[in-house]
């Protein structure tokens, strides 16, 4: 049995084909990293035009990598939400097509609950049996949330950013300091060549719900650093390297950085780091989870892996590799298994639902 899955809920836009277990047959994945690294950040209407300009042929790449026909498919799954409503639209729209033209079942897929399904899939592939209940930390641009993961695949929301999701927080300490966009793979690539310590930064008291989360004091805190310690020094170089060299490579960038500044970058790592695993190790103890579930494109961190993996967090902790890491079909495809066994489909009334929840 063969699913096909389309993600487009924010910059990539992505098809994979699924087999029963569930196992990847393909997986293709367009990024449209270059259309919005020189603004900083994802503009949502160029990003909806790009989804259009790269859905048919993603789609059709997807097909022929698995050496699949439509006829060959069980169904078609496709996220719902959350993500931008434009660049949704462009992913749902075409699979309705699709399922329409094809007589083929449509299966609504949460983004989160993918990512999740991704690290349940990768560890079933290398013999791992994820136990329930578990705690799933999802991390990404635009995402920090942490779920049980009950039997069925059934969620209760434990806590979530109050402000910046971890990822936008990377991305703009990142911009603040000369990095580009995205900020998270370049900082994590510095953070070893600085020291953790040399700026300490403080954690939100937070009042209600302890396992919530708020990043928005460390960019301000960093910020403030910048402004106090006259860290300028090598931002205008940083800038002018961005501008000859899209994706500079760790020695480029370590030529225009100064040793504070590169403490800076470890400090702050190290702080979202401890605070990630901080939540997520209170909310094991008070769950009693047989296992930790890290994903989203923050799970691609080596920082956080490497404390993960140091850290008795109190139960075995579970990552996907980096290319099931950031958004992805396959994992859309993964989550919508026991959906379709449960004949859990939609109708052709579907709607993009940008603000969607998963628990």
């Amino acid at each position: 049995m063969l699913l096909l899955g389309i993600e487009s809920s924010c910059d990539e836009t992505a098809a994979a084909v699924l087999a029963e277990g569930p196992r990847v047959v393909s997986s293709v994945v367009a990024s449209q990293l270059d259309t919005h690294a020189k603004y900083g950040g994802v503009v949502p209407e160029l990003a909806s035009r790009e989804h259009l300009r790269a859905i048919v042929p993603v789609v059709a790449e997807a097909m022929e990598k698995a050496s699949a026909r439509y006829p060959d498919l069980a169904a078609i799954a496709v996220t719902e939400g959350p993500g931008l409503v434009g660049s949704l639209l462009v992913g749902l729209t075409f699979a309705k097509s699709l399922a329409m033209a094809h007589r083929l079942p449509l299966i609504a897929v949460n983004h989160l609950e993918g990512h999740i399904h991704a690290v349940v899939m990768e560890a079933r592939a290398d013999g791992f049996e994820i136990e329930l209940p578990a705690v799933a930390l999802v991390a990404s641009g635009g995402h920090t949330h942490l779920f049980t993961v009950e039997p069925e695949y059934r969620y209760t929301l434990l806590g979530r950013t109050r402000d910046d999701a971890a990822g936008e927080a990377y991305d703009k300490v990142a911009k603040l300091l000369g990095f580009g966009y995205p900020g998270g793979p370049v900082i994590d690539q510095l953070a070893p060549h600085g020291n953790p310590t040399a700026f300490p930064f403080t954690f939100a008291k937070m009042k209600g719900n302890t396992l919530d989360f708020s990043f928005s004091g460390m960019k301000t805190a960093v910020l403030r650093w910048f402004e106090a310690r006259d860290l300028s020094a090598g931002l205008s170089a940083r800038r002018a390297l961005l501008k000859h060299t899209p994706r500079p490579s760790v020695d480029e960038w370590l030529a225009v950085t100064p040793r504070e500044t590169l403490d800076l970058l470890a400090s702050f790592q190290h702080a979202v780091v401890r605070e990630l695993l901080r939540r997520a190790h209170q909310a094991v103890e008070s769950t009693a989870a047989r296992a930790l579930i890290v994903s989203g494109g923050v799970a691609s961190n080596r920082g956080l892996r490497a404390a993960a993996t140091e850290r008795a967090l109190g139960c075995p902790v579970f990552f996907p590799t980096p290319a099931l890491s950031t958004d992805n079909a396959a994992m859309i495809a993964a989550a919508a298994f026991p959906k379709f066994h449960r004949r859990d489909f939609a109708d052709f009334s579907l709607k993009a639902q940008a603000g969607l929840t998963l628990a």
